[in-house]
Protein backbone atom coordinates (compact mmCIF):
# COMPACT_ATOMS: atom_id res chain seq x y z
CA UNK A 1 0.00 0.00 0.00
CA UNK A 2 2.73 2.54 0.96
CA UNK A 3 6.40 2.38 0.03
CA UNK A 4 8.85 5.58 0.80
CA UNK A 5 12.12 5.80 0.01
CA UNK A 6 14.88 8.13 0.77
CA UNK A 7 12.55 10.91 1.96
CA UNK A 8 13.49 13.90 3.88
CA UNK A 9 11.25 16.82 5.52
CA UNK A 10 13.42 19.87 7.03
CA UNK A 11 11.31 22.92 8.68
CA UNK A 12 13.34 26.45 8.23
CA UNK A 13 12.81 29.89 9.76
CA UNK A 14 14.79 32.91 9.06
CA UNK A 15 17.60 31.50 11.57
CA UNK A 16 17.25 27.83 11.71
CA UNK A 17 16.70 24.66 9.65
CA UNK A 18 14.96 21.78 11.65
CA UNK A 19 15.37 18.07 10.05
CA UNK A 20 12.00 16.35 10.76
CA UNK A 21 12.85 13.09 8.39
CA UNK A 22 15.90 12.11 7.26
CA UNK A 23 15.98 9.52 4.44
CA UNK A 24 13.20 8.02 5.48
CA UNK A 25 12.99 4.57 4.11
CA UNK A 26 9.48 2.47 4.96
CA UNK A 27 6.98 -0.20 3.26
CA UNK A 28 3.74 -0.84 4.85
CA UNK A 29 1.54 -3.79 3.14
CA UNK A 30 -2.31 -3.65 3.12
CA UNK A 31 -4.07 -4.77 6.19
CA UNK A 32 -1.07 -4.51 8.44
CA UNK A 33 -1.15 -2.46 12.11
CA UNK A 34 1.36 -0.32 12.19
CA UNK A 35 2.42 1.23 15.40
CA UNK A 36 5.60 4.40 15.10
CA UNK A 37 7.55 4.94 18.26
CA UNK A 38 10.06 6.87 19.82
CA UNK A 39 10.92 10.08 21.37
CA UNK A 40 9.52 13.63 21.63
CA UNK A 41 10.42 15.41 18.61
CA UNK A 42 11.75 12.20 16.53
CA UNK A 43 9.86 12.56 13.66
CA UNK A 44 6.81 10.56 14.43
CA UNK A 45 4.06 12.99 14.05
CA UNK A 46 5.96 14.51 10.35
CA UNK A 47 5.58 11.14 9.37
CA UNK A 48 2.35 10.52 10.24
CA UNK A 49 1.59 13.64 8.66
CA UNK A 50 3.42 12.86 5.01
CA UNK A 51 1.67 9.58 5.02
CA UNK A 52 -1.47 11.18 5.56
CA UNK A 53 -0.99 14.00 2.79
CA UNK A 54 -1.56 16.45 5.58
CA UNK A 55 2.27 17.49 4.51
CA UNK A 56 4.61 17.43 1.42
CA UNK A 57 8.03 15.93 1.78
CA UNK A 58 11.39 18.07 0.68
CA UNK A 59 12.47 14.86 -1.70
CA UNK A 60 12.61 11.30 -1.90
CA UNK A 61 9.32 9.44 -3.12
CA UNK A 62 6.12 8.31 -1.31
CA UNK A 63 4.01 5.44 -3.28
CA UNK A 64 0.68 5.39 -2.10
CA UNK A 65 -1.61 2.96 -3.70
CA UNK A 66 1.03 2.69 -7.05
CA UNK A 67 0.51 6.79 -7.17
CA UNK A 68 4.08 8.45 -6.58
CA UNK A 69 2.04 11.31 -4.78
CA UNK A 70 5.00 13.51 -3.48
CA UNK A 71 4.77 15.60 -5.99
CA UNK A 72 1.27 16.03 -6.01
CA UNK A 73 -0.71 19.35 -6.00
CA UNK A 74 -2.70 19.75 -2.70
CA UNK A 75 -6.08 19.48 -4.26
CA UNK A 76 -4.57 16.36 -5.36
CA UNK A 77 -3.46 15.21 -2.28
CA UNK A 78 -6.96 16.30 -0.65
CA UNK A 79 -8.89 13.95 -3.27
CA UNK A 80 -6.72 11.14 -2.56
CA UNK A 81 -6.84 11.99 1.01
CA UNK A 82 -10.79 11.95 1.29
CA UNK A 83 -11.07 8.92 -0.49
CA UNK A 84 -8.69 6.76 1.13
CA UNK A 85 -7.63 7.62 4.31
CA UNK A 86 -9.45 8.66 8.03
CA UNK A 87 -7.92 10.54 10.80
CA UNK A 88 -8.46 9.78 14.60
CA UNK A 89 -6.23 12.65 16.90
CA UNK A 90 -5.75 13.01 20.18
CA UNK A 91 -7.52 15.97 20.94
CA UNK A 92 -10.59 14.59 19.33
CA UNK A 93 -11.11 17.37 17.13
CA UNK A 94 -14.85 17.53 17.04
CA UNK A 95 -17.03 20.70 16.35
CA UNK A 96 -18.84 21.20 19.69
CA UNK A 97 -21.24 22.97 17.41
CA UNK A 98 -22.54 19.89 15.95
CA UNK A 99 -24.42 17.07 17.11
CA UNK A 100 -22.29 13.08 17.65
CA UNK A 101 -24.58 12.31 14.20
CA UNK A 102 -23.11 15.79 12.38
CA UNK A 103 -20.00 15.56 13.52
CA UNK A 104 -19.70 12.01 11.97
CA UNK A 105 -21.48 13.18 8.97
CA UNK A 106 -18.96 15.44 8.04
CA UNK A 107 -16.41 13.40 5.59
CA UNK A 108 -19.55 11.70 3.69
CA UNK A 109 -20.92 15.64 3.20
CA UNK A 110 -16.86 16.30 1.51
CA UNK A 111 -17.73 13.62 -0.63
CA UNK A 112 -21.02 14.39 -1.51
CA UNK A 113 -22.94 11.18 -0.65
CA UNK A 114 -26.68 10.99 -1.07
CA UNK A 115 -28.66 11.56 2.07
CA UNK A 116 -30.18 9.11 2.66
CA UNK A 117 -26.87 7.13 1.93
CA UNK A 118 -25.54 9.38 4.57
CA UNK A 119 -27.96 8.77 7.27
CA UNK A 120 -27.91 4.80 6.51
CA UNK A 121 -24.14 4.87 7.08
CA UNK A 122 -23.92 6.72 10.60
CA UNK A 123 -26.39 5.01 11.76
CA UNK A 124 -24.52 2.18 11.07
CA UNK A 125 -21.15 3.08 12.40
CA UNK A 126 -22.19 4.61 15.75
CA UNK A 127 -23.17 1.10 16.07
CA UNK A 128 -20.06 -0.30 15.28
CA UNK A 129 -18.57 1.53 17.85
CA UNK A 130 -21.47 1.57 20.37
CA UNK A 131 -21.97 5.58 20.52
CA UNK A 132 -25.10 5.43 18.56
CA UNK A 133 -27.70 6.12 22.24
CA UNK A 134 -25.69 9.77 22.11
CA UNK A 135 -26.39 10.08 18.43
CA UNK A 136 -28.33 13.62 19.18
CA UNK A 137 -25.69 14.45 21.84
CA UNK A 138 -22.82 17.37 21.43
CA UNK A 139 -19.40 16.64 22.64
CA UNK A 140 -19.23 18.85 25.31
CA UNK A 141 -22.49 16.24 26.58
CA UNK A 142 -19.80 12.96 26.55
CA UNK A 143 -17.05 11.38 28.17
CA UNK A 144 -13.56 11.46 26.87
CA UNK A 145 -13.80 7.55 25.64
CA UNK A 146 -16.95 8.94 24.10
CA UNK A 147 -15.79 12.09 22.43
CA UNK A 148 -12.75 9.51 20.89
CA UNK A 149 -15.48 6.90 19.87
CA UNK A 150 -17.61 9.66 18.18
CA UNK A 151 -13.84 10.19 16.22
CA UNK A 152 -13.20 7.03 15.42
CA UNK A 153 -16.38 6.47 14.19
CA UNK A 154 -16.10 10.16 11.68
CA UNK A 155 -12.48 8.18 10.70
CA UNK A 156 -13.86 5.08 9.72
CA UNK A 157 -17.56 5.85 8.23
CA UNK A 158 -16.38 6.20 4.55
CA UNK A 159 -14.55 2.96 4.59
CA UNK A 160 -11.11 4.15 3.86
CA UNK A 161 -7.90 2.08 2.91
CA UNK A 162 -6.00 3.94 5.75
CA UNK A 163 -6.46 5.29 9.59
CA UNK A 164 -4.07 7.38 10.72
CA UNK A 165 -3.93 7.67 14.65
CA UNK A 166 -1.86 10.34 16.27
CA UNK A 167 -1.69 9.32 20.35
CA UNK A 168 -5.61 7.96 19.73
CA UNK A 169 -5.16 7.19 23.74
CA UNK A 170 -3.46 10.38 25.10
CA UNK A 171 -5.92 12.12 26.98
CA UNK A 172 -8.05 9.08 28.03
CA UNK A 173 -7.93 6.71 31.19
CA UNK A 174 -6.42 3.27 31.22
CA UNK A 175 -9.77 1.78 30.43
CA UNK A 176 -11.37 4.00 27.92
CA UNK A 177 -7.72 4.01 26.25
CA UNK A 178 -7.84 0.13 26.07
CA UNK A 179 -11.90 0.43 24.87
CA UNK A 180 -10.29 2.55 21.91
CA UNK A 181 -7.65 -0.32 20.96
CA UNK A 182 -9.27 -2.65 20.68
CA UNK A 183 -11.67 -0.77 17.95
CA UNK A 184 -8.83 -0.21 16.19
CA UNK A 185 -7.85 -3.94 16.21
CA UNK A 186 -11.38 -4.52 15.47
CA UNK A 187 -11.59 -2.11 12.06
CA UNK A 188 -7.78 -3.82 11.40
CA UNK A 189 -9.23 -7.53 11.71
CA UNK A 190 -11.99 -6.26 9.18
CA UNK A 191 -8.89 -5.37 6.72
CA UNK A 192 -8.34 -1.48 7.57
CA UNK A 193 -4.72 -0.70 7.55
CA UNK A 194 -4.03 1.42 11.00
CA UNK A 195 -0.63 3.32 11.62
CA UNK A 196 -0.39 4.20 14.90
CA UNK A 197 1.99 7.14 16.88
CA UNK A 198 2.13 6.43 20.74
CA UNK A 199 4.73 6.41 23.30
CA UNK A 200 3.57 3.48 24.94
CA UNK A 201 4.79 0.14 24.48
CA UNK A 202 1.92 -1.32 25.55
CA UNK A 203 -0.54 0.20 23.52
CA UNK A 204 2.19 -0.43 20.54
CA UNK A 205 1.92 -3.97 21.46
CA UNK A 206 -1.54 -4.00 19.78
CA UNK A 207 0.19 -3.54 16.48
CA UNK A 208 1.21 -6.15 14.28
CA UNK A 209 5.01 -4.37 14.04
CA UNK A 210 6.54 -1.23 15.87
CA UNK A 211 9.06 1.39 13.88
CA UNK A 212 11.31 2.89 16.20
CA UNK A 213 12.67 6.17 14.96
CA UNK A 214 15.30 8.48 16.15
CA UNK A 215 16.37 11.93 15.02
CA UNK A 216 14.18 11.66 11.98
CA UNK A 217 15.41 8.57 10.98
CA UNK A 218 13.91 4.77 11.10
CA UNK A 219 15.94 3.14 14.08
CA UNK A 220 14.34 -0.27 14.02
CA UNK A 221 11.50 -2.20 12.95
CA UNK A 222 9.89 -5.63 14.61
CA UNK A 223 6.93 -7.76 15.36
CA UNK A 224 6.29 -7.26 18.87
CA UNK A 225 3.35 -8.17 21.77
CA UNK A 226 0.20 -9.44 21.42
CA UNK A 227 -0.42 -9.99 17.78
CA UNK A 228 3.21 -12.23 18.48
CA UNK A 229 1.87 -14.18 21.17
CA UNK A 230 -1.25 -14.44 19.59
CA UNK A 231 -0.05 -16.20 16.03
CA UNK A 232 2.11 -17.91 18.96
CA UNK A 233 -1.02 -19.43 20.31
CA UNK A 234 -2.85 -20.21 16.74
CA UNK A 235 0.51 -22.61 15.10
CA UNK A 236 0.19 -24.19 18.03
Amino acid sequence: MIKIHDLSKAYRTSDVETTALNHINLEIGAGEFIAIMGPSGCGKSTLLNVIGMLDSPDSGSYVFLEENVAGYSESQLADIRKRNIGFIFQSFNLVDELTVAENVMLPLLYQSVPVAERKQSVREVLERVGIAHRADHRPQQLSGGQQQRVAVARAVVTNPKLILADEPTGNLDTTNGEEVLELLNQLNGDGTTIVMVTHDQGHADHASRVVNMLDGRVLSENVVGMRQASEARHVQ
